[in-house]
């Protein structure tokens, strides 16, 4: 399993991503921040952990707040999470198990786009169980 990213990496992306979005140059934001170009860029590139203080200031230059950047880290946090997991936990499964002799996940029937695993069936070959298998929707 990957190990989970690095606090310092999840914010320079988010903190990069909406400064490009927003098409503003470095120097831009970190004047508005009051903060140095070079420590900007190196904070983006999760080189530096930056402080409360100095996220804000950035956040603000952004026009964002805070607890935006708090929310976004968790969700990327969440999601590298996720995806250590499944690939722990995906099988390759044979044609015959994707006709329906496997337990694979299907859509709640509550009309959720979630979706639920089928317990205590046996996946193809003995590869695990369907709690194993793990289908995402996109």
């Amino acid at each position: 399993m990957a190990p989970e990213p690095l606090l310092r990496d999840l914010v320079g992306r988010i903190l990069r991503r909406a400064r490009t979005a927003q098409r503003r140059t470095l120097s831009d934001v970190a004047d508005e921040a009051r903060v140095s170009t070079a420590y900007l860029s190196e904070v983006e590139r999760g080189r530096k952990e930056a402080s409360s203080e100095v996220l804000a200031a950035v956040c603000a230059a952004l026009g964002m707040r805070l607890a935006d950047l708090v929310e976004r880290a968790w969700a990327d946090l969440a999601l590298a999470t996720a995806r250590n997991e499944r690939e722990d936990r995906l099988r390759v499964l044979s044609s015959g198990a994707r006709r329906g002799r496997a337990g694979f996940a299907v859509p709640e029937r509550d009309g959720t786009e979630g979706l639920s695993r089928l317990p205590g069936r046996r996946t193809a070959r003995g590869t695990g169980s369907a709690s194993d298998a793990v289908l995402l929707a996109a």
